[in-house]
């Protein structure tokens, strides 16, 4: 008989209850019935050690979590800044969630304890200020200027900006290939620690709206208030299921990306038809529906004119979705003969900041090789191929 794993059942159970997975997915990771699952959450019979192990890889837990005699203290749930009536979190997302918060606790701990001063401007400014000022401040910080990107995309220059003052920066859309995210779900999330803020974008999306995602998630570092996000860039109603917190952010996001002076000295020509939205959209490195709601609410269009442009808008988003789709299906067919670059969607997903970090802590012997693996999930001796991505 093969040996057995003497878990806790409670334990057990609470690791697949906060990993969002059901009985049926988690009893097919092991080839069990559910009923046998069940008999190993209530303590009736116990799973082989090889089993427990492949459910503590599924959920995500060390395997030793299971033999604790109580459940332990876990990360406290992010504040959920997202509209009412949104999907609820998935097992993508909060694993996601959960890396991330490994990740930001463990380098604040090293930045507390190596008396790293602290992150200037997290939590300089409150909801109560002005979100003009906010966006300023974060433009000056990062010495950003919107109207003159160094670059045709802009996310990269934000994103190197951001990391070069302090701010780790995680972009990624999967936790491995057969769980994505989903960009209903969490467009982003902001942990505002004074020693290791952190950012995380869900890249499911294109990179206009990813942008805005990542300068709302700047602002609620800028006022201090971690949570998550979704349903984002400008909105015609200002009120409406909008937590607060999230219009301010947006608000910010908005005047950082396409700043009032320059939106209003726009050539009249600019908001005639799709195509000329489309070019002055990308130049500001946003959509055409942010642009035109911007426009909308500094009233430079009718909401006529606001109508009409969104219908075209939405019929040029479309036909940009069909062409993405092709590029995708020819990626899919490339992946066939190599896969995507394993290592540049590592980089990007811990971060490049952080990846540098841990890596420099590795190498000078202040972290075990098993702890800096787990914390840039590559093994130790693909470290060099994970540092080359970061010099190209």
């Amino acid at each position: 008989m093969a040996n057995r794993a003497y878990i806790t059942a409670k334990v057990f159970k609470w690791a697949r209850e906060s990993a969002k997975m059901t009985k049926e997915i988690a009893a097919s990771k092991v080839t069990v019935s559910v009923e046998k699952l069940n008999e190993w959450e209530t303590g009736r019979s116990f799973p082989t050690i090889r089993q427990a192990q492949n459910l503590a890889k599924a959920y995500k837990r060390p395997f030793a979590l299971f033999f604790l005699p109580d459940i332990p203290n876990d990360f406290q749930p992010l504040q959920d800044f997202r509209k009412p009536g949104s999907k609820e979190l998935s097992t993508s997302s909060i694993f996601i969630i959960r890396e991330i918060q490994q990740k930001q606790a463990w380098i604040s701990e090293v930045n507390e304890e190596n008396n790293e001063n602290i992150v200037p401007f997290v939590g300089k400014f409150s909801i109560k200020d002005s979100a003009i000022k906010v966006a300023q401040d974060i433009l000056t910080v990062l010495n950003i200027n919107p109207l003159s990107y160094r670059t045709n995309n802009p996310i990269l220059e934000w994103i190197d900006k951001a990391e070069s003052k302090g701010i780790f920066i995680s972009r990624t859309s999967f936790i491995h290939s057969r769980l994505k995210l989903d960009s209903n779900e969490m467009q982003g999330f902001a942990i505002a620690d004074n020693y290791a803020p952190f950012v995380f974008i869900n890249s499911d999306d294109w990179n206009a709206p990813q942008l805005f995602t990542l300068v709302h998630e700047l602002a609620h570092i800028w006022i201090a208030e971690t949570g998550i996000s979704n349903d984002l860039e400008p909105s015609i109603n200002k009120g409406e299921n909008y937590n607060p917190i999230e219009l301010f952010c947006n608000e910010v996001a908005a005047n950082a990306l396409m700043p009032e002076e320059f939106i209003k000295n726009l050539d009249k020509k600019a908001f005639e038809n799709a195509k000329e939205v489309f070019k002055n959209a990308k130049t500001l490195g946003v959509s055409s529906f942010a642009l035109i709601i911007r426009a909308l609410n500094l009233n430079l269009i009718s909401l006529n004119l606001y109508k009409k442009l969104k219908i075209e808008a939405d019929y040029e988003y479309n036909e940009f979705l069909k062409r993405e789709a092709e590029k995708k299906a020819r990626q899919k067919e490339n992946e066939i003969n190599g896969g995507p670059n394993y290592f540049l969607l590592q980089l990007n997903r811990n971060s490049r900041l952080f990846t540098q970090t841990v890596l420099d802590a590795f190498r000078g012997g202040y972290i075990e090789p098993t702890q800096a693996s787990n914390l840039l999930n590559v093994k130790v001796n693909k470290f060099s191929k994970l540092e080359a991505q970061m010099y190209r």
